[in-house]
């Protein structure tokens, strides 16, 4: 546990009792803090107080008062689309709105580290697609680099919950827009940035928002090096503003869709092949098409992004690649998870937009793809670029014939996982791939991502069994 500093003796209201927030009241405690808990389910409340929090109604008159900060919960609106009445009350009060991810960077650093030879660093990663497999990649090439490393925040722990760094310790984050737009304070060593699409938009009141939100991790934190996905105009912007000029070499420039090229620091994937460039010059190389855990261009740009990071925190390149080679992959993210009789099956699950499902899509030849459930805004029209690889496609979720209305394929509406998986399967020939990329959320049919994918694992698990 990271103990929180600078608000011992304070009384500290915590709103929203789930894991990050149960996390923060504890960490308040173990660093002098009083907190004062509330969650609208009265379940929540309970799970608090037995562990001997106090809980208090922070939407009564006169709740704010002696408070000295109110932490959130990044599933609570604070601002768009209306903010969230407690909120609005902490800023009536004039109560300072924080989160998790604010704590765990005013309190990372401590007196300890004077004995240290190598201060620790951490690794904070943002944007739309991509970051638990960069965040997971990066922290797998610590391990094989035999730096100590912790995975946190999105992914593996919460922030507050991981141990007190050890001695050039390497902490690797992922970050949402909603935990970025947020944190009083953001100071990562190393950020990064990997691309950005529609997301979210609802809660950031357009793609305005949801950037400026991102953005807030290089505007406000000034980390050292920044490494940024340039292949949007907005990692386009936001390299230029980081940077002091073209031989800036804090600012690590990263392409999947063209060749760098001028004075400062490149790495980009061409043709399956990383390359990494300083000064003008190619300083390293990385084939990429045999790492079996990073298929497709989406991944190439993971590969990269992750590259860039660990080479800013002094990882050979040699070392690099090794990692790369023996780097499994993420469940439900572009995840093979069998090969029977010539067809190949891969669960990508966590292809929640419309953009992540076109990259998975781009990543494979032949596919028999089960997509569908609650859609996002924006339609499907990035999807038809990738039509051409798409044999046929196998609809599920609440809404399953309108969403088959707007695609440019071959499509049967099923409904349910189990209805796709057997039409597919059934319809399979060898040298296709049986591919879920929903290219929307699970809500309308799971309660998360990673239960549709599991769902569809345990039906093809099913069907090859009985075979």
């Amino acid at each position: 546990m990271i103990p929180v500093q600078g608000l011992t003796g304070a009384r500290v209201a915590v709103l929203g009792l789930g894991r990050s927030g149960l996390s923060a009241a504890r960490a308040l405690a173990a660093g002098g803090a009083t907190p004062v808990c509330w969650d609208d389910n009265p379940e929540a409340q309970a799970r608090a107080q037995a562990e001997g929090f106090t809980c208090l109604n922070l939407r009564k008159q006169g709740a704010f008062e002696d408070i000295a900060r109110l932490i959130v919960s990044p599933g609570i609106s604070h601002l768009y689309p209306t903010p969230n009445p407690v909120i609005a009350a902490a800023w009536e009060a004039g109560v300072p709105v924080d989160n998790d991810i604010g704590l765990f960077f005013q309190s990372f650093a401590t007196s300890d580290w004077h004995r240290f030879d190598t201060a620790p660093r951490v690794i904070a990663v943002t944007g739309s697609n991509g970051k638990s497999t960069t965040c997971a990649l990066i922290h797998h090439i610590m391990e094989v680099a035999h730096r100590p490393s912790q995975l946190a925040g999105n992914i593996g722990r919460g922030v507050l919950d991981i141990e007190p760094p050890l001695d050039g310790e390497v902490v690797v984050l992922e970050l949402s827009s909603y935990q970025t737009e947020l944190a009083r304070s953001l100071t990562p060593d190393v950020a990064v940035f990997t691309n950005l699409s529609p997301d979210h938009l609802d809660r950031h009141a357009g793609m305005g928002g949801y950037f400026a939100a991102k953005r807030r991790l290089f505007a406000e934190g000034g980390p050292d090096r920044a490494v940024i996905g340039v292949d949007e105009d907005e990692g386009r912007f936001l390299a230029g503003q980081m940077s002091e000029g073209p031989t800036d070499d804090r600012v690590i420039r990263v392409s999947v869709a063209e060749k760098l090229t001028g004075p400062g620091w490149q790495v980009f994937s061409r043709k399956g092949f990383l390359s990494e460039y300083r000064k003008g010059r190619q300083v390293a190389s990385v084939d990429l098409r045999g790492v079996a855990g990073l298929p497709g261009a989406h991944n190439h740009q993971n590969a990269c992004a992750a590259y860039a990071a660990a080479r800013a925190v002094g990882i050979a390149p040699k070392v690099i690649e090794r990692a790369f080679h023996s780097f499994a992959g993420l469940p439900h993210r572009s995840q093979t998870i069998a090969e029977a009789g010539g067809v190949r099956y891969v669960n990508d699950s966590k292809a929640t937009n419309v953009d992540s499902a076109a990259k998975a899509l781009a990543a494979f030849d032949n596919i028999r793809w089960i997509c569908g459930g609650l859609q996002k805004e924006g339609g499907v029209d990035a999807l038809r670029v990738v039509a051409d690889r798409v044999k046929k496609a196998y609809v599920i979720g609440r809404e399953a014939a309108q969403f088959a209305m707007q695609l440019d394929v071959d499509a049967q509406v099923c409904g349910t996982m189990d209805a796709a998986v057997a039409a597919a399967m059934a319809e399979a020939e060898a040298g296709d791939v049986v591919l879920l990329a929903p290219a929307a959320a699970s809500f309308d049919q799971y309660d998360s991502f990673e239960r549709r994918g599991e769902d569809f694992v345990a039906q093809v698990t099913k069907r090859l069994r009985s075979n």
